[in-house]
């Protein structure tokens, strides 16, 4: 089984990809780390150092080199499904899940840990919400390609990844 987990920053991918992957006992991978690990720097670091341009491109690097495990879950980063033709790529691999949590929600997560996001760490809190509605916007035609979706309002469980798992098959 190939799960990939979209959605905007801060919609709980990671934490739900562990989650995840420990219960249906897959592999995880967080995208962002793993692209952490190589590069041996932050991704604020990599975004001051070498440009958005160069994440991307490595998001889309790592991207295939995982996918082309066995098994796995992938927690893509915000930005993922957007750039190159990672969200084709993620569709014909295995299954696209985009976690959708009301607004306010995200931006009260994002209010948390702004630091450890390059694209909103310089930005006044209350500038965040126009700010993440306008990305969203840009961002949403991606993540509505995700073979399934799932809304803050499903009060989330393990069970609603199987059970949205199993319907897909």
């Amino acid at each position: 089984m190939k799960i990939f987990l979209l959605g905007f920053m801060g919609a709980g991918k990671s934490y739900w990809g562990k989650q995840l992957a420990e219960h249906l006992e897959l592999p995880f991978y967080d995208l962002d780390d793993v692209i952490v690990e190589a590069e041996s720097m932050s991704i604020s670091d990599i975004f001051a150092n070498k440009g958005e341009d160069y994440f991307r491109a490595k998001e889309g690097f790592w991207l295939r080199e995982l996918s082309e495990s066995e098994n796995f879950v992938i927690s893509c980063g915000g930005g993922v499904p957007c750039f190159q033709d990672n969200m084709d790529i993620m569709n014909e691999r295995g299954t696209t899940i985009w976690l959708n949590p009301e607004l306010p929600v995200i931006v009260e997560r994002l209010k948390r840990k702004k630091s450890k996001r390059p694209l909103i760490q310089d930005l006044p809190d209350e500038e965040l919400l126009a700010f993440v509605e306008k990305k969203l916007a840009e961002r949403e035609s991606f993540y509505r390609q995700a073979q399934i979706t799932i809304a803050e309002s499903d009060s989330i469980t393990l069970d609603t990844f199987t059970q949205r798992l199993n319907n897909n098959a």
